[in-house]
């Protein structure tokens, strides 16, 4: 005899040995596996087949305890991976031939369906320690695909809704595919080039139609953007198959090199136990994975995160990021100071260019009432000639820089507006911490909430324990038929006893099949209990949540006066310079103003004295004679 060669392991690099020809099988049909992938991904991408038909039979027919790479969770990640990038190469040429919108919406949700399956087996602890760094790699990629391929199924669901005019939906779909298109983006730091210019592909895609479908709706449609957990998910559709693969098949192995060792009517009887143990795990598997649908669906509708139900810790600290800003002003002591007196100078020069501009604009109006009153005077309307003509420019730059004044006086006062909105918050972010503490909101809960919360806490524990108990039960069952042989029995047991032999021995499987039921029965009343708890969780949720978004609000606000310190600094520095150059010129305009209407009164007390000079003297006024009495005749009386 020989002994039998050590295998590889993928994920350790360890040599595993086991004198078992059970672990030959096992190795040859994963390594079935990996070269079925391999040739998938040199192939077109057009075919529905894919390369986890070894490993499902690998996984359904082989014990998982031989190695690493042969655990149950490891093989259903493989398999999940391979399904998924199937629907992959199914959803992009359903693409390419331009099918309906919710065809392809649904083809692409199956391939997130998939990839979650797949990140679920790598978030399992036991896959983790197998899998060692690679782990998160390999999650934060499938991650990444979750949310990529999510964008595509939503964004397809905002045409179908294009298509029907439903456009307030249209409008939240795109949304929601931008905000899932930004986290696949967050998770695809440090991937290869290709796959950044598919993203920024993606991104300009839909952020064009989600720009576009918002600015019609706004201004066209008018139409309500419904929330989007009000709308009907995306089902799935799966359009793949796993390769099938038939060890037993002599078409696929050829004859059978050890059939004289074993009589064929017990291979036959082995192949037959098989199929009824095949039979039994089926049957408990669809009421497993009928339960686990029905609670998936529960939870996710939901919306309860154990971890992050009442979030109350985060309220006892300050974040990092207001952190990061009280620290950055605490060695910026004076940041407040400047600011302050860089828009007091700003406020002086502004104030010294009006003055100057009133002053310039007083005595132009002055000017012009002395010409009218001159005119009167002589009579005169159109302007004497003579007359300086400096006045004339003085009023057109006079006009310019009350233009320019009147503008920038805008400018200004909303700059004034914004350092007063900023500057409480930055005396706050610049002083104790505690201040700072204290000006965040905290949430206040009273005995009964925190009772409520706490038995919330609780189900959601149960309900735990239950999918945990669950899993536990379903692995026993499947070591437990894997380790399954009743090879040596079949031997010596009669065709006629064959089936007896079988019912025997199935009944080894009872207990645990009355376990399960239990467990499978209970999910009603824990969902039950959870429903009323989370009925009565509403109230404190809705206080948590407005609590959240203050504390988030404020958060956002004292960051943002931090960040617009650099800012209103610039700011105030430009104002500075604008109005110094104005004060300049304006003092300039003032000096020429007050020499032109001193020209210009002089103008006219020279007129004045012309005017003056050509008029004659006044003659003197002579006695009147006295009057005389004429005849009538004279008269022109009666004679």
């Amino acid at each position: 005899s020989c002994a039998p060669s050590p295998r590889t392991e993928i994920f350790s690099g360890k040599a595993v040995t086991h004198e078992d020809i059970k672990y030959e099988q096992a190795c040859v049909l994963y390594n079935l596996g990996a070269l079925h992938s391999m040739l998938g991904a040199m192939d077109k991408r057009v075919s529905e087949e894919c390369a986890a038909g070894a490993f499902t039979y690998l996984r359904e027919h082989f014990p998982h305890s031989y190695s690493v790479d042969m655990s149950h969770q490891i093989l259903s990640l493989n398999i999940n991976l391979m399904l998924g990038q199937a629907q992959e190469c199914l959803l992009e040429k359903s693409m390419l031939d331009n099918r309906k919108s919710f065809l392809v919406a649904r083809i692409s949700a199956q391939v997130v369906d998939y990839y979650k399956e797949a990140c679920r087996a790598l978030e399992n602890s036991e896959t983790a320690s197998l899998l060692g760094k690679i782990q998160k790699d390999w999650k934060k990629l499938v991650q990444m695909k979750i949310y990529y391929f999510a964008a595509v199924a939503h964004l397809h669901m905002g045409k179908q809704a294009e298509e029907q005019q439903k456009f307030g939906e249209r409008v939240i779909y795109f949304q929601s595919a931008l905000d899932k298109l930004n986290e696949a983006i967050k998770l695809a730091k440090g991937q290869p080039e290709t796959v950044q210019e598919a993203l920024r592909f993606t991104m300009d895609v839909i952020g064009g139609k989600y720009n576009s479908a918002k600015k019609d709706n706004d201004f066209i449609y008018h139409e309500a953007v419904p929330a989007l957990d009000t709308l009907q998910s995306v089902k799935g559709a799966p359009l793949v198959k796993a390769l099938p693969v038939n060890p037993t098949d002599p078409a696929v192995t050829g004859p059978d090199i050890f059939a004289k060792l074993v009589p064929m009517a017990a291979h036959e009887a082995s192949s037959l136990y098989s199929e009824e143990k095949a039979k039994l795990l089926r049957d408990v598997m669809a009421k497993i994975e009928a339960k686990n649908e029905v609670l998936d669906q529960f939870m996710d509708s939901m919306q309860l995160d154990p971890e992050t139900v009442d979030n109350l810790d985060v309220y006892n600290h300050i974040p990092a990021v207001l952190m990061e800003k009280c620290a950055a002003l605490s060695v910026r002591p004076d940041t407040v100071r400047n600011l302050v007196q860089s828009m007091q100078v700003l406020s002086g020069v502004f104030t010294d260019v009006e003055a100057s501009l009133k002053e310039i604009r007083d005595l132009l109006e002055e000017d012009e009432a002395q010409e009218r009153k001159l005119q009167e005077l002589l009579g005169r309307v159109p302007p004497a000639p003579g007359s300086p003509p400096g006045l004339a420019e003085v009023s057109k730059e006079c006009s310019k820089y009350l233009e320019l004044h009147e503008k920038a006086s805008f400018t200004n006062t909303e700059l004034h507006r914004a350092m007063n909105l900023h500057l409480g918050n930055l005396r706050l972010l610049g002083g104790p911490l505690e201040q700072v503490r204290a000006a965040l909101p905290t949430p206040s809960l009273s005995e009964d909430d925190k009772r409520v919360l706490q038995n919330l806490k609780r189900i959601l524990a149960k309900v735990q324990e239950m999918r945990d108990q669950r899993m536990s039960l379903e692995q026993q069952l499947r070591e437990m038929i894997q380790k399954d042989d009743i090879t040596t029995s079949l031997v010596t047991t009669d065709r006629s006893e064959m089936k007896k032999l079988f019912e025997e021995q199935l009944k080894k499987y009872d207990q645990l099949k009355v376990y399960l039921e239990q467990n499978l029965a209970a999910q009603e009343n824990v969902l039950k209990a959870l429903t009323d708890a989370n009925v009565k969780y509403a109230a404190v949720r809705k206080a948590l949540a407005e609590v959240e978004h203050k504390w988030n609000t404020t958060v956002q606000t004292l960051v943002a006066s931090y960040e617009a310190y650099e800012d209103l600094m610039k700011k105030s520095q430009e104002g500075k310079d604008f109005y110094t150059d104005l004060e300049g010129k304006a003092a300039k305009l003032l000096e020429r103003a007050r020499a032109a209407c001193q020209a210009s009164e002089a103008h006219r007390q020279q007129l004045l004295e012309r005017e003056l000079k050509k008029q004659p003297p006044p003659r003197p006024t002579a006695p009147k004679p006295p009057l005389q009495k004429k005849p009538l005749d004279e008269a022109g009386g009666p004679e």
